[in-house]
């Protein structure tokens, strides 16, 4: 178990990402959300992250009620802010935002003081839970002045409050996450796909800067949407089709991987926790089986002549942190 930065908040060292219970891309039924879930507990994991962006709250709903069964103090849950739901009028699906679920509500973008309040008691409410140990700004990209003025100080006065113990911000990026590591008092932050095999872009200036302020990182987007997990043609890079060279390089990686009696699962995994900024690392997973092999892949050791191929052949940069 690792703790957040300064909170007290305790994570475990691999994580449950629950954007999957929002049928991400394809319906998940009910029974195989619970067993999903239970085989994370089983496997020891006692660090899960959803959001109400997630199937329009689908997966909120859907991880509190598997967790209920569990004492609450035994695990950490994280969600986010900055997306409200309200209900829509409108047919058909959610799939233009990649969750096979009805279109019942629809997002609104809202980092203002008042929308953090109101978005966190809406995910208490889907969740079930009197609070959470984790929350996130979900996604500022485009709302940074707002969010830097509103939606941050929001946030910590709802944790001087104790009304949530660890504050921090989520993205698909490193760039503005290391200026919320230097300008504000986080916690933690969440950064996917931009410190993996494929892409070690946080490496640059946000882990360092997170490791000299005493912040916690969380990385997800291990396998940068597939491509890592599973370099096959067709295969997606940060949730599009990849692009022929880096399908080629990971396909390489998996070679090396295959020579050394090791997976390229598992070497993606452990090269996200390898840093000692990184608290925890998301995983997610469709199922019981998902969730079981990227545990075992996460226990296992890797070779140490994998990653000194790997740098030797310069498919990862020789000044890459070994894991």
């Amino acid at each position: 178990m690792s703790t957040l930065g300064r909170s007290g908040v305790e994570v475990s060292a691999l994580g449950f990402g629950a954007a999957a219970l929002g049928n991400l891309y394809a319906p998940v039924g009910e029974e195989q959300a619970r067993a999903t879930v239970a085989a994370a507990w089983q496997r020891g994991i006692r660090y899960f992250d959803t959001a109400p962006h997630y199937g329009l709250g689908l997966s909120e709903r859907r991880l509190g009620a598997a967790l209920r069964e569990h004492p609450r103090s035994a695990y950490a849950v994280s969600t986010k802010v900055g997306r409200l739901l309200e209900p829509s009028d409108g047919d058909g699906d959610d799939l233009a935002h990649g969750f096979a679920v009805p279109a019942t509500h629809r997002r609104v973008w809202d980092f203002s003081a008042d929308g953090v309040r109101r978005g966190l008691e809406a995910s208490l409410e889907r969740l079930g839970l009197d609070r959470v140990d984790v929350v996130y700004l979900h996604d500022p990209d485009d709302h940074a002045e707002q969010a830097f003025r509103e939606g941050y100080p929001a946030l910590e006065e709802l944790r001087s409050q104790g009304v949530v113990g660890a504050i921090g911000a989520g993205m698909n990026q490193a760039e503005m996450l290391t200026r919320f590591v230097r300008d504000t008092d986080v916690d933690v932050v969440l950064c996917a796909g931009r410190y993996t095999l494929l892409d070690q872009r946080a490496r640059t200036e946000l882990l360092p800067a997170a490791a000299e302020r005493g912040v916690s990182v969380v990385v997800g987007g291990a396998f940068n949407s597939g491509l890592l997990a599973d370099p096959r043609p067709g295969a997606t890079y940060d949730y599009t089709r990849a692009p022929a060279g880096l399908l080629h390089r990971a396909r390489r990686m998996k070679a090396v991987a295959d020579r050394h009696g090791t997976t390229l699962r598992g070497a993606a995994l452990r090269f996200c926790a390898g840093h000692p900024a990184v608290a925890a690392v998301l995983v997610g997973a469709r199922s019981a089986d998902e969730v079981r092999d990227c545990a075992e892949r996460f226990a296992a050791p890797v070779p140490a002549a994998f990653w000194r191929e790997l740098r030797e052949t310069g498919l990862l940069p020789a000044a890459g942190e070994r894991p």
